[in-house]
């Protein structure tokens, strides 16, 4: 069986993905065409229902819940792994509301999370995830909500940070932030659901114990490549949660889409998140 399937360029997702789409692990006859895209370009793929499996931001997948359920696998969760909001200068919170801020794309779970922090801040545009330094630096906006190896390099660029929403979510909540997950297609059989949360758990498994064997493929699609730098990249977004979310993983996601809904960010869920 032939599934597409979608996910970033990123170190995180090429080293999660690397073993299942090479084959250097069972894949119980399940084969698979790739799409890769940045985190917006997958969102708005899930938005038009085009991919079986694909990387989705939670804040996207709020809206998504009839045509996608979440694998228990392959997510990204953490700790001090949160988007970060930056710029040239420090800029005091309550100047915000009247600044020009670049985002990641409208549902991504960094702008989920700056909605929530910083409601006054409305005026957003999107910008390619790689391109919000540099467009910070060209002072085409005052500040830039970053994700991704950026959070590594941006103070090389002198650039400074505001806030870490990472930071900001886990001591509010007292919960890991949830970031990405991997999403499968409601309409696909339920044993065939299983069949992939099984597949990209092995994956994961597989990459944690042969750390060296995904790293040309890592390394090919990295936009930074430093490989210090992609090695932090993978140490902070791959982890436990990755292989399974467990009750604190799904607790925490639970938790960002009750305190979206209450707040009025997105309707309160009324189908299970999780794949059955």
């Amino acid at each position: 069986m032939k599934l597409t399937l979608g996910y970033s360029p990123c170190p995180n997702d090429t080293f999660i993905f690397d073993a299942m789409i090479h084959h250097r692990i069972d894949t119980e006859g399940l084969e698979f065409e790739v799409q890769l895209g940045d985190v917006e370009q997958l969102n708005q793929k899930a938005f038009s229902n085009e991919l079986n499996i694909t990387k989705l931001s939670y804040h996207a997948y709020a809206y998504l819940l009839s045509n996608y359920a979440l694998l228990t696998s392959g997510s990204a969760l953490g700790n001090n792994c949160g988007p970060l909001l930056i710029a040239k200068t420090a800029i005091p919170k309550e100047a915000l509301k009247a600044k020009k801020i670049a985002i990641p794309g409208k549902y991504t779970t960094a702008n989920f999370l700056l909605s929530l922090a910083y409601p006054e801040a409305q005026e957003k545009q999107e910008v390619l995830f790689s391109a919000i330094e540099q467009q910070v630096l060209d002072e085409q906006v005052d500040a830039g909500l970053i994700i991704h190896e950026n959070r590594f390099t941006y103070q090389d660029k002198g650039l400074v940070k505001l806030i870490d929403l990472g930071e900001w979510w886990e001591q509010t909540t007292q919960l890991p932030i949830p970031l990405g997950g991997i999403v499968v297609q409601r309409s696909l059989p339920l044993e065939v659901q299983h069949k992939i949360n099984r597949v990209l758990r092995r994956s994961v498994e597989f990459a944690f114990k042969n750390p060296e064997a995904s790293l040309p493929y890592v390394r090919a699609h990295a936009q930074e490549m430093d490989l210090a730098v992609i090695q932090q990249h993978i140490g902070l977004y791959v982890n436990d949660f990755s292989v399974d979310l467990g009750k604190k993983g799904k607790a925490a996601i639970q938790y960002l889409f009750d305190t979206a809904a209450r707040v009025g960010l997105i309707e309160e869920p009324t189908i299970d998140i999780f794949v059955a």
